[in-house]
Order: structure tokens, then C-alpha cells, then sequence
């Protein structure tokens, strides 16, 4: 592509104060506003945007935002930032050309979303899809190692007398045998399940069908543990034996496979703990059902299941200050190059985040599986620029 001419812009940037009922995150945090603000940008926040991750409006005053008190007032900046996708409220409050970097969270949205979006020449990227220049994702692990940390820690939670589990404690203290614990998956999730498994004392047992990700674990935890692949009868002995399940399985499009029956669950021990984080997909225990923050638990033949989607809304503080860390370079680079889309057309891993571009739908997957047209965004910034 040819060199972009760069001219230094600044930007006006609206955090907007999220509706959905579990999402707890906001996108920027007091710290990466003043740092923005201090390279002559306007961040505009709604009120409250960031009070569920315990970050006041004050904090943002002072860090040089402008608190406004409608999502309306916000929605007039040129760049939009969310941490769920827009509500189709919200969506009619965008303009044309105007940027959107969100998660895009597939389960939640369907074609009318990406029409309104397309209606309105909005240019959409989502956040998941944005890669590093090495090929990986960062907020999708950034997410992933705090879902697998935060299983293990409310597993622990759960475990307790208070909580109606055992009373066993989740780690292993000297003279008692240590706790167990099954972990279903072996990509980032399980490898931070396992992480903090170990390092609270806990025996662990890992499954998955993909040897190559159980040796990944292996190495990278720098011990042995016993792996198998899916095998019934191996997986149904493990869980039996267990104090605590965890579920990590992802999918690559769709819903997750179910692999552990409602038989299995049935012959576990009375008060051990189940955390499907593959809920989000579906959830890989056939007696799963999804819960929420207010209500995370329920009982099924005795066995505690926690099945809230979106765990790392559990700690937002964490979760914001790790999002935050992730889209505030972009921020300050699109500054730097003139525009947002000048960023785009000069690097393709951020590129690859784009979904819509003024009218277009340009990623492939939503096309195939909305049945939406689809156009090639280089081709489109080619004749853009």
C-alpha cells in the first residue's frame, strides 16, 4: 500500500455508561484518560460510566474528561468506546463515519445489528478480533488468563461451609492430601486455571482432545501433570474423585461440545463445585444453565454449578485497567497519523478488528453467517486512499 501522509489529530472520545445487566467494565480508566487528555485529545465520559469498576466521575474530572449526564451527549464524539456491543437503542444514536471499538460478543448480536450499523456508515471494530503484531489477540487473552484465574478463586469461595460446599479448602497444606480438581480445555483459560490451581496446592487433572495444547500446558506450568485426552470412562473416574470442575472448552464457531452428561455430574461428590466458563458458548456440562452476578450458583444432584458468562466482569477494576492498557496506544497512535482510519490502513493486524466499514460489511465470518454481503476492506481503503 502506499505511504499515508501524516498529520497529527485530535481526537474526541466518548466512554459511554454500559446497560447490560452483568457487564461491570468500562473501556478507559482515570489513568489512560489523563495521558490521553495530555496529548490533546477530548475524552467526554457519561455519568457513572466506570462507577461498577469503583472509578468515580470525580476521578475522571480530574484526570481532565468532560462528565456529561446522557448517553446522547457522549454519542456526539467522533470515536465511540464500549466494552459490550451498543444496544439497538443505543445504535440509533451513531452518526455516519463516526468509529466504534467494542467487543463484538457474536451470541449477542444478529443481522439487524450489523444493518443498523451499515445503515448508519458506521466504521466498527471489535475489540476481540484485533490482533498483535506477533498474530495473537490481546484482549481475548488478556480475558482468557482472568476467567481461568478467577474459576479457581471462586471455586475456592465455594468450596467453603458458608457457600454450602465440602469445607474442603482448595490447596494443600502439610499431612492433608491436597484437593482436585478437573479442568476440561486446553487453551489460555485452562493454562491459568491450572496455574493458580497449583500454585494454591490443588491436584490437577487436565483433558482435552488436542494433544499438542496439553503439552503446551505442560510446558509452560514447568511440570508434569496427568493429561488425557476426552476419553468417557477416564473423564467420568476424575470427576467422581473431584472437589471441583472446571469447564474451559472454546469453540471456534458455535456452540461448545457437551461433554460432560448429566449422568457424569450425577456421580460426582455432594458439594463439589462446578464453574463452566464455557458458558458463554453454550457451557460444556449438559446440567448447565446460565446464572448471573446477583444469582451465580445453583444446585444439580447435589453439585454446585456457577455458570455466569462474561467472568472477568467479576473483577472489573482488573478487567478495565487490562482493556484500557490495550486500546489506549491505538488511541494515541491514531493521533499521532492523523485519523483512525489512517491507523487502519497503515496496519493490518488492527485492521483485521474491522467488521463495517462506511456501509460494508468486511468480515467474512458475519458474512457466512448472517447471509450479508461481503466486501473486502483492503479493497475498499485502496480506493479510499
Amino acid at each position: 500500500m502506499l505511504e499515508v501522509k501524516k498529520k497529527h489529530a485530535n481526537l474526541s472520545i466518548g466512554i459511554i455508561r454500559e446497560q447490560m445487566e452483568m457487564e461491570n467494565r468500562v473501556a478507559l480508566v482515570p489513568a489512560s484518560v489523563a495521558y490521553l487528555v495530555g496529548n490533546n485529545h477530548k475524552i467526554v465520559v457519561e455519568t457513572g460510566a466506570g462507577m461498577r469498576s469503583n472509578f468515580s466521575d470525580h476521578e475522571y474530572s480530574e484526570a481532565g474528561a468532560e462528565i456529561v449526564q446522557s448517553t446522547k451527549e457522549a454519542f456526539k464524539c467522533d470515536v465511540i468506546l464500549k466494552v459490550a456491543p451498543p444496544t439497538h437503542e443505543e445504535l440509533d444514536n451513531f452518526r455516519p463515519g463516526q468509529i466504534l471499538i467494542s467487543p463484538l460478543q457474536i451470541p449477542l448480536i444478529n443481522s439487524d445489528y450489523i444493518n443498523k450499523l451499515r445503515q448508519k456508515r458506521v466504521i466498527a471494530l471489535a475489540m476481540e478480533y484485533m490482533m498483535d503484531d506477533d498474530g495473537s489477540f490481546p484482549l481475548v487473552r488478556i480475558m482468557s488468563e482472568l476467567a481461568g484465574i478467577s474459576a479457581i478463586l471462586t471455586a475456592a469461595n465455594l468450596l467453603t461451609t458458608t457457600s454450602g460446599g465440602t469445607g474442603v479448602l482448595l490447596g494443600g497444606i502439610s499431612g492433608v492430601p491436597p484437593a482436585k480438581v478437573v479442568i476440561l480445555g486446553g487453551g489460555v483459560v485452562a493454562e491459568y486455571a491450572v496455574r493458580t490451581a497449583l500454585g494454591l496446592g490443588a491436584s490437577v487433572c487436565v483433558f482435552d482432545n488436542n494433544i499438542y495444547k496439553l503439552m503446551r500446558i505442560q510446558a509452560r506450568v514447568g511440570q508434569r501433570l496427568f493429561t488425557s485426552s476426552i476419553n468417557p470412562t477416564y473423564l467420568g473416574q476424575a470427576l467422581s474423585d473431584a472437589d471441583v470442575a472446571i469447564g474451559a472448552v472454546h469453540s471456534k464457531a458455535g456452540r461448545t461440545q457437551l461433554i460432560v452428561s448429566e449422568e457424569m455430574v450425577a456421580r460426582m461428590k455432594p458439594g463439589s463445585v462446578i464453574i463452566d466458563v464455557s458458558i458463554d458458548q453454550g457451557g460444556c456440562f449438559e446440567t448447565s444453565e446460565v446464572t448471573s452476578l446477583d444469582r451465580p450458583t445453583f444446585e444439580k444432584h447435589g453439585v454446585i454449578h456457577y455458570c455466569v458468562p462474561n467472568i472477568a466482569s467479576n473483577v472489573p477494576r482488573t478487567a478495565s485497567v487490562a482493556i484500557s492498557n490495550m486500546i489506549t496506544p491505538i488511541l494515541a497512535k491514531a493521533g499521532s497519523a492523523g485519523s483512525i482510519e489512517n491507523v487502519l490502513f497503515s496496519h493490518i493486524n488492527l485492521r483485521n478488528g474491522v467488521y463495517t466499514y462506511k456501509g460494508c460489511l468486511t468480515n467474512k465470518y458475519l458474512s457466512d453467517r448472517f447471509a450479508i454481503k461481503y466486501t473486502d476492506l483492503d479493497l475498499l481503503m485502496t480506493s479510499t486512499f
